[in-house]
């Protein structure tokens, strides 16, 4: 990779895998207004438990921002990005957006900016996103036909006017492509969003992502239709349903040779605090702020020297353990599910996962390929069979969960739906456990654990 684009990307837990291991973002609800309507998208629902765009439990004018983030950059170590993601549209609502923005670059100069848009009103701040250095910016795009669009957007707010059904989505369209050219050209660093709607676009995202690709998108990411009815989405109330695991990893596996595709993403809240995969927004309400926030840089300077020993050592642990996999040239693969609470080792107990990260072992090497989200299963209260049961649905075609402890239960009833368990490689490198796994179940020579 070009060292100009690395160093860009290098802590943004979004547009590098291998940072969201170790880097947290945060997410400022200061833009409420939007100039669109999705039909998954229904901006008035709010569960503090839940993680969904567009979600948030307070909005918040600039001023009210700049307090918050000045408290979360001196309690959360590692921080590295703000971003403004709505709940509307950063761009549409932009006087906030940029109030916001040239704030909290006055009091911390080095936290990395970005915004996520629907791209409706961005080539008009385009200019304006270069000169506060913002170097990252997510674009929404579902669709390249208006046909299609049609079917996702009811209507759209432009230059004063409201516009309805495929003229509406021309029009969108048409604007998403010049913003993407236009940041492209700018050299910042884009990401495109798609939401997969099976029947609806899934098909045509394979033409979204030549599309972006041939016009700069650095990233492609392609997430889940959510359209639980109790959210009250135009979707959610008329029985669109979501893809399932694998049909999503089957669209992403097939956008291979385009775009290069974002796997980790989760889908955050527009007020999301921490680390991607868990949420620390309810920790820093206004409510529970101090009255007088004093930004402390030292906490951040000292967790990044020691994440950049931890990376060289990682980097190293990953390489050998990719090695390893490569030469067993057994034409197999193996799906292993990684209870991990970041650092990218394995060191999340099964009862205490919120999520498992799936990775892929084969022929081509150890790849990170998603995550399944699934509700704690160890509360200490009663229901722990039922969600078990949900846990173990979630884990469908897993071949193996790799946790830092797991008791004889769950272990014995992931058994039985036909899923290994093991706590054997507990706190060890995720890649240095699937190699070791891959080498004893293929029977090649295992790497040794790395501390």
């Amino acid at each position: 990779m070009d060292p100009a684009i690395w160093e860009k990307i290098k802590d943004h837990p979004c547009y590098s895998e291998e940072a969201h291991h170790y880097f947290a973002r945060m997410h400022v609800a200061v833009a409420p207004a939007c100039n669109i309507q999705c039909n998954y998208c229904n901006r008035k629902y709010d569960c503090a438990n839940e993680s969904r765009p567009g979600v948030v439990s307070e909005r918040l004018t600039p001023d009210q921002a700049l307090r918050k983030v000045i408290a979360v950059a001196s309690e959360v170590p590692q921080l590295s990005v703000l971003g403004i993601a709505g709940p509307g549209d950063a761009c549409y609502d932009w006087k906030k957006t940029k109030a916001t923005f040239e704030r909290v670059a006055r009091e911390i100069p080095d936290i990395k900016l970005c915004i996520s848009t629907n791209g409706l009103a961005l080539p008009d701040h385009v200019g304006e996103l270069a000169d506060m250095n913002v170097d990252h910016v997510t674009i929404t795009i579902n669709m390249i036909d208006p046909e299609v669009g049609a079917k996702i957007y009811p209507w759209i707010f432009y230059d004063h006017r409201r516009y309805t059904g495929v003229e509406a989505a021309r029009i969108l369209h048409q604007r998403q492509m010049l913003g993407l050219e236009m940041l492209t050209a700018r050299g910042i660093l884009t990401k495109i969003n798609s939401v997969m709607i099976p029947t609806v676009n899934d098909e045509h995202l394979i033409e979204v992502n030549r599309w972006v690709k041939e016009r700069g998108a650095f990233l492609h990411n392609v997430m889940p239709l959510i359209s639980d009815p109790a959210h009250g989405t135009h979707f959610g109330l008329t029985g669109q349903r979501g893809p399932e695991a694998v049909e999503l990893k089957a669209l992403q596996d097939s956008l291979g040779g385009g775009a290069k595709l974002m796997r980790h993403c989760r889908q955050c809240r527009a007020d999301a605090v921490g680390l991607l995969g868990e949420d620390r927004g309810q920790e820093f309400t206004l409510d529970k702020l101090p009255d007088e926030v004093i930004y402390d840089a030292g906490k951040r300077e000292a967790y990044r020297e020691v994440v950049a020993c931890e990376r060289g050592d990682h980097v190293a642990a990953k390489s050998q353990a990719v090695a390893i996999v490569k030469a067993a040239d057994s034409g197999k693969s193996l799906l292993v599910a990684v209870a991990t609470k970041g650092g990218g080792r394995v060191n999340e107990h099964f009862g205490h996962s919120k999520e498992f990260q799936v990775y892929e072992a084969s022929p081509r090497g150890i790849s990170f390929i998603g995550h399944r989200k699934v509700e704690q299963y160890c509360l200490g209260g009663r229901g722990a069979d039922a969600t078990l049961d949900g846990v173990i649905a979630a884990l469908e075609r897993i071949d193996i969960v790799l946790c830092a402890k797991i008791g004889d239960c769950p272990k014995d009833r992931l058994a039985e739906a036909g899923i290994r368990a093991t706590d054997v490689y507990g706190y060890d490198y995720i890649e240095t456990a699937i190699s070791a796994l891959y080498a004893a179940e293929f029977g090649v020579e295992p790497m040794a654990a790395t501390a």
